[in-house]
């Protein structure tokens, strides 16, 4: 006989209802209950299935998400509040900070979707970032179960919020060229081209979601996040479309790189068609001569693509979320965010693997620079061996020092690693940082975008000032 659902324990909170949610409001229907975190690319791209699935299947299916923090920065629900604001799902959003939902129903791995059928028993478990098509069959045949019921005399009743409407909304990526600065203003949706001082000088994108190549002002992007330039030609990892795009400075015109709006793993080989190349989660890319880099969060991959004759060659990671160093395939990263290349030297931001990771160019050999595994993190400065981050999302080479500069997201902190076999250190800022996505460094400045607080800051070393850049304001 199969198990009745555990009830939702009152430790649970709820991020966008009125009243704490119970099982009995789900009866009736086919409930697939996700367990999920926040920061996992692969929980990102399930929670976008059952986004399509409930739309799909309408009044037969309830979608609750439950978020079980991997960091100790992501028991604060705020943070988490703010994180699955980018997506705006309108289903129910749980917060079990102690982990106590995930102990009751014996959870092992994220994602995992529990299916409960109409009589409130639980029926099926499918871990990890599947097909959807198999998950749609599985709700499928439960619904084609449902007997007629009485509408639920208890509704779900949600809590309308957001985000303030201002100029950014999670901006991530940064580029710092001469005296302009662009800005991937990722739930707008679009790159800004600014000058300095954040007067907004041109919109790529049209600042609604899609995946349409052309005129600045007709293209559309999905959550872009980082950048990179090279001649004149801004090259944008446009993560929600799973593509590389490239921006025309001149024109202002759009076109697609490689990526088919679908997330997958590519063949490796000359590319002929850059709609039928599939990547998973491309987050980041960095230039370094005629190769351009693409760190896939989806598939813990690091690619080489290159400019002069366009194909695709894997140039390390095994697919595995691991932090492993080695050759090629058998070195593992956990979720490449970041990216930044000098000469035949790539480094890589691992952010569930709280680690800063190294790969040569050429041969594709991994080693560690900073960081242990995905489950050893912290807030420790010093030797490498023994210095920690917590879940990193930036980091920024200095042209001039060898110093790379880090965006420590989960400690909303700025930190600096002195290359050649240097320490770690945190920068002394005179306010905390939020969630911090994006960096770039130009002219002796950080520029760091600020990315729960929608905002971008400038931070100059020397002084130590740290002030605010009023974009499109």
């Amino acid at each position: 006989m199969d198990a009745v659902a555990p009830e939702f324990p009152p430790s649970v909170e709820w991020l966008n209802l009125l009243a704490p949610l119970r099982m009995a409001q789900l009866r009736g229907k086919v409930c697939a209950l996700a367990f999920i975190n926040a920061g996992s690319a692969w929980c990102q791209h399930r929670l976008a299935d059952l986004a399509r699935l409930r739309a799909r299947h309408g009044e037969r299916l309830n979608v609750v998400a439950v978020h079980v923090p991997r960091f100790d920065s992501e028991r604060d629900s705020r943070r988490i509040g703010k994180r699955l604001n980018r997506q705006r799902h309108d289903f129910p959003i749980g917060h079990d900070p102690d982990w106590t939902m995930w102990q009751h129903y014996g959870i092992e791995a994220w994602p995992t979707v529990v299916l409960i059928d109409g009589e409130g028993r639980i029926r099926e478990r499918i871990v990890g970032d599947g097909p959807i098509r198999e998950l749609d069959a599985r709700i499928s045949a439960l619904a084609d179960e449902l007997v007629p019921t009485v509408p639920n005399a208890d509704p779900i009743e949600m809590r309308r919020g957001g985000e303030p409407p201002l100029p950014l909304r999670f901006p991530t990526g940064l580029v710092v060229h001469g005296n302009t600065l662009y800005v991937a203003d990722s739930e707008h949706h679009r790159v800004l081209e600014c000058d300095q001082s954040g007067r907004v000088l041109r919109q790529f994108g049209s600042g609604g979601p899609g995946f349409i190549d052309g005129p600045m002002e007709l293209a559309a992007f999905n959550r872009p996040h980082g950048m990179c330039l090279w001649r004149d030609a801004l090259y944008v990892a446009d993560s929600g479309n799973h593509a590389v795009r490239r921006v025309e400075l001149r024109s202002g015109d759009i076109d697609t790189i490689c990526g088919a709006g679908r997330a997958g793993t590519p063949a490796e080989g000359p590319i002929h068609d850059p709609r039928a190349v599939a990547l998973d989660q491309p987050r980041a890319v960095a230039l370094s001569g005629a190769w351009l880099f693409i760190a896939t969060a989806g598939d813990n991959r690091v690619w080489k693509y290159d400019l002069g004759k366009p194909g695709l060659e894997l140039l390390a990671g095994s697919g595995r979320l691991a932090v492993t160093d080695g050759g090629g395939i058998g070195a593992a990263f956990a979720e490449p965010v970041a990216l930044a290349a000098v000469q035949q030297m790539l480094y890589v931001c691992d952010a569930a693997g709280s680690a800063i990771r190294s790969v040569n160019a050429r041969t594709g050999a991994v080693s560690t620079l900073v960081g242990v595994d995905q489950w050893q993190y912290g807030n420790a400065d010093g030797a490498r061996t023994e210095a920690r981050l917590q879940q990193p999302l930036a980091i920024a080479l200095d042209p001039d020092s060898p110093v790379l500069w880090i965006a420590d997201a989960g400690n909303d902190a700025l930190r600096s690693l002195r290359l050649g076999g240097g320490e770690l250190s945190t920068v002394e800022l005179p306010q905390r940082l939020h969630g911090s996505a994006g960096l770039a460094v130009a002219g002796g400045a950080v520029w760091i975008a600020d990315t729960d607080a929608h905002a971008v800051l400038r931070f100059d070393p020397r002084s130590g000032a740290l002030r605010h850049v009023p974009i499109g304001e």
